[in-house]
């Protein structure tokens, strides 16, 4: 990793932590705003701890972008979670022979960035 991508992710770690201090929930219940807090605060340590030790620069770059686009969409939505991309279940092709894994492979390509270690995490 470049000193200069390290700075980045150092960046990205420390506006988190501020976004989190800051957060209010849209709700405007304390005991919301306390969940969607800790909710930020642990979504940001495990996916950080889980890809420390990435090398590949391409990896690091598409870590970097689904995580600007977490905290743009957070901010614009005022929700701290990830917003579920609607697709009917199989929903894509029909489910004969090799389409199958056509309709994976669609399922895996359409997934926004910003959900990319959502599953791997949940």
């Amino acid at each position: 990793m470049t000193t200069a991508t390290r700075q980045e992710v150092l960046s990205l770690y420390r506006s988190i932590f501020k976004l989190a201090r800051k957060w209010q929930a849209a709700s405007g219940q304390m005991e919301d705003t306390i969940k969607e807090k800790q909710y930020i605060i642990n979504e940001a340590r495990t996916l950080f701890q889980k890809n420390k030790n990435l090398t590949d620069s391409d990896l690091i770059k598409q870590c970097i972008d689904e995580c600007t686009a977490r905290i743009e969409i957070g901010l614009h939505y005022q929700i701290p979670y990830p917003r579920p991309i609607h697709l009917p279940p199989m929903g894509l092709t029909p489910l004969r022979g090799r389409r199958l894994q056509t309709q994976e492979k669609m399922r895996k390509l359409s997934k926004p960035v910003y959900l990319q270690s959502h599953d791997e995490v949940s």
